[in-house]
């Protein structure tokens, strides 16, 4: 166990609140608890106690847990104090414990990052709990649970363990080198490494975490006055573009994040694209939204597009929108038909995109790799590619050993304080 200072934090909501959870931990956890409720509670069991300061005046009546370590949350003595959850009863709690003797308020993440120190989650679980108290929607929540779960430290461990079984083969030839029949590597020993080598090769080429919080990027494209803004309402399900019969009232990017059942999105409204020749018609600042319409087209997972049939870029959706309308002109090929002012085709459309987003968006409760793990997981296929190349037992040897070393810093076995800080430092205080 650490050997720092005993910490404290608020674990629960801001108040005002119905409970608020005080959170203890460390070496002087028990004399805290012992300080303010008078006695120590039974290991595990809650119990009701009234808590006072140090000069003997009430605090409040709480209920008061005793967890004594290693085997907490954090690895170390912890105790809590669930109390009422008003502002003024907090605030009176948290003072009498900064008054106790080596003990002081929490850092952002610092009881995570104990947990981590005291070897009770390894650093994929503690970015897959980072993630859990960041997740927005029901793909991400259950992305980081999946990791938090040891989901993808199990998988790690897996490998690891292969890459030493390969190592352990090689050791044996090279200490039996001098004799001529146990010179070589066996034939099955690259075929081995090959088979690892592609496995990692499928993981690395999954959708990242990532991708769960930035959504599945649809963009509306087409000339002025198709009806994107008022199928981006419909779709957000909010007035957030300005709709009218006015060409080019839409001048610069809109973008809103939305879920639909559980899936991340992130719809773009743009500006009209004139056709070809017009666009010297625009005033300077459509001018502007043209050329950022432009580019959102290049960054769109799917783009909608609303304008004359064919004349949208490779792989978009044929859109025929307004089709209440007197001048409606059909699209043979469109995909959807609809109306966005009468909600007619909006459902199938709906479907459609969620469909297609669950296609390429990490798969609902599927371990995720983030950009850090990524790099770590890219270095070790790098590493068992190169020794499936080789002959020479010793520079066999050597990729082997940095692809150890990349599943070490991959769950946490080797890193930096530097990057720890960061880690942990975008975690809220009490956690």
């Amino acid at each position: 166990m650490t050997s720092g200072p005993t910490i404290f934090a608020l674990s629960s909501g801001a108040p005002p609140a119905g409970v608020g959870v005080i959170r203890v931990s460390g070496p002087q956890a028990r004399a805290a608890l012992q300080a303010l409720a008078g006695r120590l509670p039974p290991p595990r069991r809650a119990s009701l106690a009234k808590l006072r300061d140090g000069a003997g005046g009430l605090l409040d009546e709480a209920l008061v847990l005793w967890f004594p370590g290693p085997n907490t949350a954090t690895g170390e003595d912890l105790a809590e104090f669930h109390c009422h959850g008003g502002r003024a009863v907090i605030a009176a709690v948290e003072s009498a414990l900064a008054k106790l003797p080596d003990t002081r308020r929490a850092e952002p993440g610092e009881f995570t990052r104990r947990a981590f120190a005291n070897g009770r989650i390894d650093l994929a679980e503690a970015e897959g709990l980072g993630d859990l108290l960041a997740a927005e929607t029901e793909l991400q929540r259950a992305a980081a649970l999946a990791n938090l779960g040891g989901a993808l430290s199990r998988q790690v461990e897996s490998w690891r363990a292969q890459v030493l079984g390969f190592s352990a083969e090689v050791e044996g030839v090279l200490d039996f080198s001098d004799e001529e029949d146990s010179a070589d590597l066996p034939e099955c020993f690259t075929w081995n490494i090959a088979a690892l080598a592609d496995e990692i090769g499928t993981w690395l080429a999954r959708p990242r975490a990532e991708r769960l919080g930035e959504g599945f990027r649809v963009v509306l494209a087409g000339p002025p006055n198709a009806g994107k803004s008022t199928l981006f309402n419909a779709l957000v399900e909010k007035e957030a573009a300005i709709t009218s019969p006015i060409a080019g009232t839409t001048r610069d990017v809109i973008e809103r994040s939305v879920a639909l059942a559980g899936v991340p999105f992130t719809f773009v409204d743009t500006a009209g694209l004139r056709v070809a020749g017009s666009e010297t018609d625009a005033d300077p600042i459509e001018a502007i939204g043209i050329d950022r319409a432009r580019t959102e087209l290049a960054r769109a997972d799917l783009v909608l597009w609303l304008g004359p049939e064919g004349e949208g870029p490779d792989g978009a959706w044929e859109i025929a929108a307004q089709a209440d309308r007197a001048d409606f002109i059909a699209k043979p090929t469109a995909r959807f038909t609809l109306s966005a002012a009468t909600g007619d085709g909006i459902d199938a459309l709906r479907a459609a995109l969620m469909a297609a987003a669950r296609d390429v968006l990490p798969k609902p409760g599927e371990a995720t790799l983030n950009a850090r793990q990524h790099a770590r997981l890219a270095e070790a296929g790098a590493s068992l590619a190169a020794a499936r190349t080789l002959h020479d037992p010793l520079l066999v040897a050597e990729e082997l050993r940095r692809a150890r070393v990349a599943f070490d810093r991959l769950i946490g076995r080797a890193t930096t304080e530097d990057m720890l800080d960061t880690l942990f430092g975008r975690f809220c205080i009490g956690k």
